[in-house]
């Protein structure tokens, strides 16, 4: 069985449960109330003529000549309400015109004032007895009745319509329900046409999603945001791949062309110590940004616990000065510590460490020999700022917004003789992220870069 028609099949289950209860309660109601109006007009009619009753010595009889009179109690057509009265021995002692040759029984067994179906020549009626009292005590009863051949059949006709209505409400909700599950699943079916579409080719195309913010509506999101994750997942696989490609096939065709050329024909030792000296160097380059793709892959994680502590902004910034130490000497730098000394940020010491080291590792690498690096602390509306500004050539301003895309050099033909592999401010970028922090890359008139790390 289909989706749609198990659908339809439960709210045909729980429509018709329904419909039943409200069918029986109807026809209780209808019943019910048929029958109390005919009790109440049988009532009524029993003690109006209770009046009319004259108990003499040893008969009992109707006193008024006008009941008698009544059209009602002589033609059986008209308001048929018969009346007899019985004495104490069950015997007949009057009874109204239209009741002819017959009477009514009489049933000692049933309680006074209790009307009660009977029968009268084989037709359904319903009777009552009142007992005749003479100074409190029982002298006869009288017995009214009325035909109850009509409401017999306004109940019958009553019960022949639900049960031919039943079926029929059945079936129209059937199909009413198959065209509403129908027209309910169509989101659905949109969303199994659209993931059968989808492969690792077109991940970017997304389930349409529905007008009403339903369920179904909630469902289209989450598939959406899972396709987007698993083009993102897919994505960074793919940039790693040729990340790491790209990274690779240079060195390693520079190794092989060295050692291609080495072997060629003898040479002398110095220069075999030279060309193995440049094949290593270039494989700890290539071991670096190994480590560095590996990196920027590891920030890829959903869940990165961070382990956040209180730290000194000046210790951050003398141990990133104390690990370049020897290209600054070499370089002859010059560095300006500014600001407040006693500032402090609370963060994780591995990612705040991470970009600290980029940071001055740019501003060292970029800055001219002789030149001067500033880097300061500072607090400033509640926020903790760290800088640093240096005396190199800067970036350019159409590519400030570039530089933090992995590989991206600003002028990579003007600084052929700087090493890197354009990956650090991918790094710093990252990390800023997951600690976050923001990170504002500023040219200064007469300066090169400043960069600014703002904790809030």
């Amino acid at each position: 069985m289909t989706f749609k028609n198990r659908i339809a099949l439960y709210y045909l289950i729980s429509a018709s449960s329904i419909i039943a209860v409200v069918f029986v309660i109807i026809y209780l109601i209808v019943s019910t109330t048929v029958y109390s109006n005919l009790d109440s007009a049988l009532t009524y009619e029993a003690r109006k003529h209770l009046k009319d009753v004259v108990v003499a010595v040893d008969t009992l009889y109707f006193n008024s000549e006008a009941i008698m009179a009544e059209r009602e109690h002589k033609e059986a057509e008209v308001l048929p309400f018969f009346l007899q009265i019985v004495n104490r021995d069950n015997r007949v002692m009057q009874k109204s015109s239209n009741l002819k040759e017959q009477t009514l029984t009489f049933r000692p067994g049933m309680s006074h004032n209790e009307c009660f179906n009977a029968e009268l020549s084989d037709k359904a009626i319903r009777q009552i007895q009142i007992p005749v009292k003479e100074n409190k005590e029982i002298q006869g009863y009288l017995l009214t009745a009325v035909s109850l051949e009509g409401t017999i059949l306004v109940v019958k006709n009553l019960r022949a319509v639900l049960f031919v209505l039943f079926p029929l409400v059945l079936g129209l909700l059937f199909f009413v329900a198959r065209y509403l599950a129908d027209k309910n699943i169509r989101p659905i079916v949109n969303i199994i046409k659209t993931t059968n579409r989808i492969t690792k080719h077109n991940l970017s195309e997304r389930v349409l999603l529905p007008k009403t913010r339903d369920e179904l509506y909630t469902l289209s999101q989450a598939i959406n945001e899972l396709l987007k994750r698993m083009q993102n997942a897919f994505e960074r696989e793919k940039q790693f791949t040729n990340d790491a490609s790209h990274e690779m096939r240079t060195p390693l065709s520079v190794i092989k062309g060295t050692l291609e050329v080495l072997v060629r024909k003898p040479r002398k030792e110095e220069e075999y110590r030279e060309k193995v000296m440049y094949c290593i160097s270039e494989i700890d380059n290539m071991s670096d940004r190994v480590d560095q793709l590996l990196l920027l892959a590891r920030f890829e994680k959903a869940n990165i616990s961070l382990r956040k502590e209180a730290l000194p902004a000046i210790s951050l910034i003398d141990n990133a000065i104390h690990r370049h130490r020897k290209l600054i000497e070499e370089k002859n730098i010059q560095i300006v510590i500014e600001g407040e000394t006693d500032t402090e940020v609370i963060t994780d010491p591995y990612y705040v460490d991470m970009i600290m080291e980029n940071i001055v590792s740019n501003a060292v690498k970029y800055s001219p020999v002789g030149g001067i690096i500033e880097l300061g602390a500072w607090k400033e509306n509640g926020k903790v700022i760290i800088k640093a500004v240096d005396y190199g050539t800067g970036i350019k301003e159409q590519d400030l917004n570039s530089v933090f895309n992995p590989f991206f050099r600003s002028d990579s033909l003007q600084h052929k003789h700087i090493s890197g592999s354009g990956l650090g401010l991918s790094i710093v970028q990252k990390a800023s992220d997951v600690l976050g922090v923001q990170i504002k890359l500023e040219n200064q008139p007469n300066k090169g870069l400043m960069v600014q790390i703002i904790f809030t």
